[in-house]
């Protein structure tokens, strides 16, 4: 019988001021592991980093997963491919994804990781540090996206919130996203505080949705899944979206 091992896969700098988004890619991927019934043992993680970065697209978050799977070649193949196909290069993408087979995460990845919340750290050394693991790594670009994919296998959580993040069909990037203002405010005033920072009352404004050309349609941030899921269907709006998924974050932590 073929023994299941843990794989750890890391993924960041996939998104360019013009479009794309590493959240999606991550919810390409677990689309594609999902059809193959591979089993995840933690939430989607989407780490915010240093906001500091000059060369960050929006929110400089990498994200991470952990599943179990008797195939990890395939697995890695196929997530190579979906991150060349998902991710902005043309228009300055660096996308940089790592792949760590082991249910312990050394602690030099953890002070990597560390570092990254308010340091800027060279991509080589993170070039150094997976040649120094032997990890399987890929980069397109400068690389400049691997410091994000070894730092975010590497966050260890210490306090956690979670991020339902909904997706735009394809014929929609780009275009104004249009949700009704009321809906909101009903969400934030039945669901706070399980869910929190999605209408701003004091200047009347709509805090989930943003504003560039990504395939986000909204976010909302919050401490339950069932809070998340509730308020989805609080919140109206004419446009058919693709889908959600929930991530762990460090955000509001």
């Amino acid at each position: 019988m073929i023994k299941e091992s843990v794989l750890n896969i890391g993924f960041d700098d996939t998104d360019s001021p013009t479009g794309m988004c590493t959240t999606f890619l991550a919810y390409k991927i677990v689309d594609l592991l999902q059809k193959q019934k591979t089993e995840f043992l933690d939430f989607p993680k989407l780490i915010r980093f240093n906001p500091n970065i000059p060369w960050k697209t929006r929110g400089n978050g990498a994200v991470s997963l952990k599943i179990k799977t008797r195939n990890p070649s395939k697995i890695k193949n196929q997530i190579k491919n979906l991150v060349s196909k998902y991710s902005d290069i043309k228009n300055g993408a660096n996308p940089g994804l790592v792949f760590f087979e082991s249910d312990v995460i050394p602690s030099e990845f953890t002070k990597f990781s560390n570092l990254a919340l308010w340091q800027l750290i060279n991509r080589n050394d993170a070039k150094k540090l997976a040649k120094k693991f032997n990890l399987d790594f890929f980069y397109e670009g400068n690389g400049q996206g691997l410091v994000g994919a070894i730092s975010a296998i590497g966050y260890d959580f210490n306090d956690h919130t979670l991020e339902l993040l909904s997706y735009r069909k394809k014929i929609k990037f780009g275009t104004e996203r249009k949700i009704s203002v009321n809906s909101v405010k009903e969400m934030q005033e039945k669901t706070f505080p399980y869910t929190f920072n999605s209408f701003d009352v004091k200047k009347d404004r709509v805090l989930i949705t943003p504003h560039g050309p990504d395939p986000v349609f909204y976010g909302i941030r919050g401490e339950n899944v069932d809070s998340l899921v509730d308020a989805t269907k609080i919140l109206k709006s004419n446009e058919k979206l693709d889908g959600y998924m929930i991530f762990k974050s460090n955000q509001g932590t």
